[in-house]
């Protein structure tokens, strides 16, 4: 697998277009190719700097009852089902993964009950926007066309996407990804943004995850563009297939999502997460979530203030 970082092209942001059917065959059209877009726009390091708050409220200093929750005490959390290992249901029926059980954890130092309800992510971001949930929680990269509609906490984990395409494919990575490829990604992601508007492709849009994957696999598409993460989660030996390459960008941050309008609860999470970062939880969850991956020592969670992760 190769394994490169990628310089995103400087280039004004745009809204994801997003099509009223959710099939796998609905698409959206790419804008005058004159005129390319970086799905990534809004996450440099300077606009890291913008959105990352200097420091937050000592956790213990939160009024919990003037979050604006759904339901006092609780935080109702809209998530994926089927996108491991950051947000999926286990064999006993449990919510978990990476980004999951974070939240649990941050909520835990706040005194908040967590829980959690399945979505698509198409959907997601507007179920947030309109407080449907109070948290939006599936490794959603923090873009400024994103910003328009919802609010983020501030960095949990960084960016990465990957190829994924058959063992015998002609598609080895990014490099390839032209026309005459059927690209699957999963609508209203970054991927997608990434696909329609900095490749100018016309991507295959699939409802979820596993669907996308299992078109890979039957070949009804030649290359899935996802999250690095979630290529991990489903790539398994004997499928016929591979991560031809992953792209990490460490100038892009996760985060939580939170209606705009709720600025208090943005801040308690914040303040939560500092928590969990400086208690050596955000090292542990993610040393048992992602054994193998290294996180790059120029990136580091949270806000400006919070002490490096412990290891």
């Amino acid at each position: 697998m190769k394994k490169t970082a990628m310089k995103w092209l400087t280039s004004v942001p745009v809204a994801i277009a997003v099509a009223v059917s959710l099939a796998a065959c609905g698409s959206a059209t790419p804008t005058d190719a004159g005129s390319p877009t970086d799905a990534l726009a809004g996450s440099d390091q300077q606009t890291l700097d913008k959105y990352t708050t200097a420091d937050v409220t000592p956790v213990d200093q939160i009024d919990v009852s003037k979050l604006g929750l759904n339901t006092e005490g609780k935080l109702e959390v809209g998530t994926l089902s089927d996108a491991p290992p950051n947000i999926f249901i286990d064999e006993s029926g449990k919510f978990t993964g990476y980004d999951n059980e974070l939240l649990r954890a941050i909520a835990g130092k706040l005194g908040l009950e967590v829980e959690f309800v399945a979505t698509d992510f198409s959907a997601l971001l507007s179920q947030v926007q309109t407080k449907q949930f109070d948290v939006g929680s599936s490794s959603i990269s923090t873009t400024d066309a994103r910003r328009e509609n919802v609010g983020f906490t501030n960095g949990y984990d960084f960016g990465f996407m990957a190829v994924v395409a058959k063992t015998d494919s002609e598609v080895k990575g990014f490099a390839d990804l032209d026309d005459s490829f059927r690209i699957g990604v999963v609508q209203g992601t970054v991927q997608d943004d990434y696909v329609t508007n900095t490749l100018k492709l016309e991507p295959i849009r699939f409802q979820d995850y596993a669907t996308v994957y299992a078109n890979v696999r039957n070949g009804q598409v030649d290359a899935w563009v996802a999250p690095s993460q979630q290529a991990t989660g489903q790539v398994k030996d004997g499928d016929g297939t591979v991560i031809a390459e992953s792209v990490v960008n460490t100038q892009n941050f996760t985060a939580y999502a939170v209606s705009k309008d709720n600025q208090p609860l943005i801040d308690a999470l914040n303040s939560g997460l500092d928590a969990v970062i400086a208690d050596g939880t955000w090292a542990e969850l993610t040393k048992e979530w992602y054994p193998e991956r290294e996180t790059p020592s120029d990136w580091k969670p949270g806000s400006k203030a919070v002490p490096a992760p412990q290891s």
